[in-house]
């Protein structure tokens, strides 16, 4: 489909109204265009990180070149699920691009090879440590943000499933990021504090409690076997 931008402003949505894909013109607030809008700015920030990455070269090394190329490509993705999202089930149309399985795939091929390098977490992450690490982890909450409103969506429209998994797969992908690029840059991970001061051991033994008072409601416990031998 050809693109041709010759005038930004329009005056069409100056009461509220814009056009999806196929000329549906529908509320500004309704639902798929919260959507696709919390993608855009879920791109608008991997964007800033794209920007701020290239002061980053010397300290990235090898790995410059494979990462920056990682952002360009998902940022590209994201504006692909923003026009999917923009285009309604009556709209679509023969070669329409939609996500596929593919795109979730290279991630966990990405998560993959970035979580090799890093060291199990002893605590939750807090955001900050540096520049990149801060701006991850605000493009993770946005792109949780995103997925619940897709997921809103799709009790009242379709929407393709492949686009679901790519959304949440892109979330845990930026947090594998955010720890990624503070190992790499040798910048400190900030981490919750209270929970480096939970004791394990007792961490174990309310567990192994809960699941003791499950089984006692669910009539599985010592007493409940006790009873059945009457």
């Amino acid at each position: 489909m050809a693109i041709r931008l010759t005038r930004i402003y329009t005056r069409s949505g100056d009461r509220g109204l814009t056009a999806l894909v196929g000329g549906a013109r529908v509320p500004k607030e309704s639902a798929r265009l919260e959507a696709y809008g919390t993608i855009d700015e879920l791109n608008s920030i991997v964007g800033i990180v794209r920007s701020y990455l290239p002061g980053y070269r010397r300290r990235l090394g090898k790995d410059y070149g494979w990462y920056s190329e990682s952002l360009r490509r998902i940022q590209n993705e994201l504006f692909d699920v923003g026009s999917e999202l923009a285009t309604p089930p009556p709209a679509e149309y023969d070669g329409m691009h939609r996500m596929s399985a593919a795109e979730a795939k290279k991630l966990e091929e990405e998560m993959d090879r970035m979580q090799r390098e890093l060291q199990p977490l002893k605590s939750f992450t807090l955001p900050g440590g540096g520049v990149l690490n801060a701006f991850l982890h605000q493009a993770r909450t946005v792109c949780r943000r995103a997925e619940r409103v897709c997921w809103s969506l799709t009790r009242v429209e379709p929407i393709n499933e492949h686009l679901m998994v790519y959304v949440n797969r892109l979330s845990d992908h930026l947090f594998v990021q955010s720890r990624w690029v503070a190992r790499r840059l040798k910048e400190p991970e900030f981490l919750w504090d209270r929970g480096l001061r939970i004791d394990p051991r007792a961490a174990v033994v309310a567990k192994r409690r809960a699941a003791t008072m499950a089984d006692d409601s669910n009539g599985k416990g010592k007493g409940a076997s006790r009873r059945g031998n009457r």
